[in-house]
């Protein structure tokens, strides 16, 4: 069994346990469940919506916190970026 301080640092981001919003920080990558960026943390919004900054088109996004699986350098999504793309929202709410 491989003890935690063992581990390297790739097994050691925040995957195990429930991510917090304080771990989402300003201007991180979004990356998608392939490995692809296709947006970047504006800031969160409240506890359980992280806003991403503004596309092309100078549109704000709107991701679910449920959607993050781990937070290192990046904010890793569960899901394929086009598909989080479709999902995303443009208001908060």
């Amino acid at each position: 069994m491989i003890k935690q301080d063992e581990m390297k640092p790739e097994q050691t981001k925040q995957s195990q346990g429930q991510i917090k919003p304080e771990q989402i920080k300003d201007g991180t990558p979004v990356v998608c469940s392939k490995g692809g960026q296709f947006a970047v943390v504006d800031h969160m919004e409240g506890n359980a919506t992280i806003k991403l900054q503004k596309d092309a088109k100078g549109q704000h996004h709107f991701i679910p916190m449920s959607w993050v699986k781990s937070v290192d350098d990046k904010v890793h999504v569960d899901r394929p970026g086009d598909q989080a793309m479709r999902e995303w929202k443009t208001t908060a709410n």
